[in-house]
């Protein structure tokens, strides 16, 4: 998903390998694979594909800021006690992060 979230533009299994080939120093992937992963992807709702042109094309269909709050809202919304939960992350924060969070609930950006 870093390498679909990182382009400005769809992007091919192609280009997914050639981002991963270029920070990566281990064992080489297959495009098969890569495309076998998007496939995946595509079937949990993470990435839609233009099939339309070859070859296929994939975007996110949320931004990874979007899927981060998602992951949250379900951890929260798992939790027994959302307030005990809440009061461990915020007590876990960054005072920078703090800041952000106190602006943020207090409306303004």
């Amino acid at each position: 998903m870093d390498a679909v979230w990182a382009s400005p533009v769809p992007v091919t299994a192609y280009d997914v390998l050639e981002r991963l080939h270029a920070g990566e120093s281990g064992r080489p992937l297959a495009a098969t694979t890569i495309l076998t992963v998007l496939s995946r992807l595509e079937k949990k709702g993470f990435v839609a594909s233009d099939r339309s042109v070859r070859p296929h094309r994939y975007s996110a269909t949320a931004s990874r800021a979007d899927h981060v709050a998602e992951l949250m809202h379900e951890v929260l919304g798992d939790a027994a006690d959302r307030g005990a939960v809440l009061e461990r992350f915020i007590g876990g924060v960054s005072d920078d992060d703090a800041a952000v969070l106190r602006r943020l609930l207090a409306g303004s950006s």
